[in-house]
C-alpha cells in the first residue's frame, strides 16, 4: 500500500531493512533513519505479514534520529487490538513529540474494511494541517453513521477480538508441535515457515475451502482466515487436505476445536 501511494504522489520510496528473524532493533531503525534522512517513517506495528510487533524503544530511537532531518515518524497500528496483553501502544508516546502521528483502522478489529474508516493521532499542529489538504467529501454520512454504530457496540466486538486471540495464540502452538516455524504474533493472523513447498500446499488447502496466503517468501505461508461459522469443519478440511509426502510435518490434530464465531487466520513465510 505505502509503494503504491508513494508513486501516486510521485514520492520517493525506500525499503528499510529486519533481520533475519523479522525483527527491527532501536539500533538499526536508527541508523538506518540517520543514513537516509527520509522526510516521513512509516512503522508498522504488527507488520503485516509477520504480524510482529515493534517495542516502543524503536520508536522512540528513530523519532530521536530524525531530529536533524525533522522526519514525521508515522507508526501503523492498524492490528494493535489483537496484540499480547500489556503490549503498550505509540500512543503514549505522543506528549512532547510533535513529528509523531500513530494511525488506526476500523477495518480490523471492527470487521469495516468496507466502509475504509481510520483515524489518527498527533499533535494539534500535525492535525491542523492535514484539514487543510485532505480530500474533499472524504467521509459520507453514512460511514460515519457505521463507525458511531460499532463503537456502540464495542465491547461485543471486542470480545471476537479476544476470541480470536486466543485461536492465534493456539494455533501458534501447534504449528510449533507440528515442526513448523511460526512467528510471535500480535495480529489476527500467523506467520509461519519451515515447508518444503509452501505454494504446493497453499494449492491442496485451497482446493479443500481452506484459505491461506502464500507471501512469496521461501518456505513460508500465513495463515488467513477460517471459516467464521464452521470453525470445526475448516480444522477438519485442513487435515484432509494437508500433503501426505516426504517432508511435510503431520496433520494438524486439534485437542479443542474453535469456538463458533471466531476467524483466526493463518500466515507462512
Amino acid at each position: 500500500m505505502y509503494p503504491l501511494l508513494a508513486s501516486g504522489t510521485d514520492t520517493g520510496y525506500i525499503v528499510g531493512q529486519r533481520a533475519d528473524d523479522y525483527g527491527l532493533s532501536a539500533e538499526s531503525a536508527a541508523l538506518q533513519v540517520k543514513e537516509l534522512q527520509p522526510n516521513i517513517v512509516f512503522l508498522c506495528s504488527p507488520n503485516n505479514p509477520t504480524g510482529t510487533g515493534l517495542g516502543l524503544d524503536v520508536v522512540e530511537a528513530v523519532y530521536e534520529a530524525g531530529e536533524a532531518s525533522q522526519t514525521i515518524v508515522i507508526v501503523d497500528e492498524a492490528y494493535h487490538e489483537f496484540a499480547h496483553d500489556g503490549t503498550p501502544s505509540a500512543l503514549t508516546l505522543l506528549p512532547g513529540r510533535e513529528r509523531l502521528i500513530v494511525s488506526r483502522t476500523m477495518s480490523k478489529a471492527f470487521a469495516l474494511a468496507g466502509a475504509r474508516l481510520g483515524y489518527m493521532a498527533a499533535a494539534p499542529e500535525v492535525t491542523d494541517a492535514l484539514r487543510l489538504v485532505r480530500l474533499p467529501y472524504h467521509l459520507s454520512a453514512i460511514t460515519q453513521a457505521t463507525a458511531l454504530a460499532a463503537l456502540q457496540h464495542r465491547t461485543a466486538l471486542m470480545a471476537d477480538v479476544e476470541d480470536i486471540k486466543e485461536q492465534r495464540d493456539r494455533i501458534v502452538s501447534e504449528l510449533t508441535r507440528m515442526g513448523l516455524k511460526p512467528a510471535a504474533s500480535d495480529s489476527n493472523y500467523v506467520f509461519f515457515g519451515g515447508l518444503d513447498n509452501p505454494h504446493d500446499v497453499w494449492l491442496r488447502l485451497l482446493d479443500d475451502g481452506v484459505l491461506i496466503r502464500d507471501v512469496g517468501i521461501p518456505a513460508t505461508c500465513v495463515s488467513r482466515r477460517e471459516l467464521r461459522r464452521r470453525p470445526q469443519r475448516s480444522w477438519r478440511r485442513w487435515n484432509a487436505s494437508w500433503p501426505a509426502r516426504p517432508g511435510c510435518p503431520p496433520k494438524l490434530e486439534v485437542s479443542a476445536p474453535p469456538r463458533a464465531g471466531t476467524s483466526p487466520s493463518l500466515s507462512h513465510y
